[in-house]
């Protein structure tokens, strides 16, 4: 077989494998829209679960969630990325380096079970924080930490060295060049970490299991210290162990089309971020 019917039957397969992702991917979302949609209205999405959580709404389940994903973005986006940082541009190559980039892969592979359980040993009962947002918080921040510090890493490997060089050779000093040249660059691919982080974040049921969800919570948290009801938990809940779980599997349905709903908006958002610095990057 010569070298242009090689090319040709491997582009067919790769065609036909990434049409094979794409429909599958079309048919699950189909299909918990065809069954979510009908659940869907102004109603589902303010009140709070009543009847058992056979009716009523899940407001409390999104109010929660978007508490667990602020709060660990603010502990895992500056630590990740300063980490990131320290990495790539002032710890060098050394075997201290090295043994830490193999713990940070090692850690973003560790189930989330496993971080639940810490979470719990160390938030909520070493610290005293109690089933709370902020335990919740620091141990979803720590789940998504290394693939944060990973992508941060990898973000600014990309940028030339020339660059690095020129700035220092004007005379900026190293912090001034990371700052003002290396990080602008990176920051769109910074983005991507950041991105995949809260949707890995706003999807996990394990570790806020242990740290932080409440079965079930028809009220606003009014502190730090206080449970809250999640989406993840929630749809779990109504979808495994409710009072009628025929009666309640449409609210399921609804309630697993909502947080999709939720990451694909972080993610639009997210992406017109990328596009925006991109582009500042690019004009400067």
């Amino acid at each position: 077989m010569d070298k242009k019917k090689s090319q040709t039957l491997a582009f067919t397969v790769f065609r036909i494998l990434g049409g094979l992702v794409v429909g599958i991917l079309i048919w699950i979302l189909g299909f918990i829209i065809y069954n979510g949609i009908g659940v869907i209205n102004w109603e589902f999405l303010t009140s709070a679960p009543a009847d058992g959580m056979i009716s009523g709404g899940i407001f409390p389940a999104i109010a929660g969630t978007f508490y667990l994903i602020v709060g660990s973005s603010v502990f895992a986006f500056p630590v990740g990325i300063m980490s990131g940082i320290f990495i790539n541009e002032y710890a060098g190559n050394g075997m201290i380096v090295k043994f830490i980039r193999i713990m940070t892969n090692n850690l973003g592979s560790i189930p989330s079970i496993v971080f639940g359980l810490f979470g719990m040993a160390l938030f909520v009962n070493a610290f005293g924080f109690g089933d709370s947002i902020l335990a919740g918080s620091l141990t979803l921040g720590l789940l998504s930490l290394p693939l944060i510090i990973r992508t941060t890493e990898e973000a600014l490997k990309a940028v030339p060295d020339a660059y690095r060089t020129g700035s220092l050779a004007l005379g900026a000093s190293k912090l001034q060049t990371i700052r003002r040249v290396i990080l602008p660059m990176a920051f769109p691919n910074i983005i991507t970490g950041m991105i995949l982080s809260i949707g890995r974040v706003s999807g996990e049921t394990a570790p806020i299991l242990f740290t932080v969800a409440a079965y079930f919570l028809p009220k606003l948290p009014s502190g730090i210290f206080d449970q809250v009801m999640a989406l993840p938990y929630h749809l779990y809940v109504i979808a495994t162990s409710g009072t009628d779980l025929e009666a309640s599997r449409p609210v399921a349905y609804g309630t697993a089309l909502v947080l999709i709903f939720i990451v694909l908006i972080i993610n639009i958002l997210a992406t017109s971020l990328r596009k925006y610095f991109g582009g500042k990057v690019k004009t400067n």
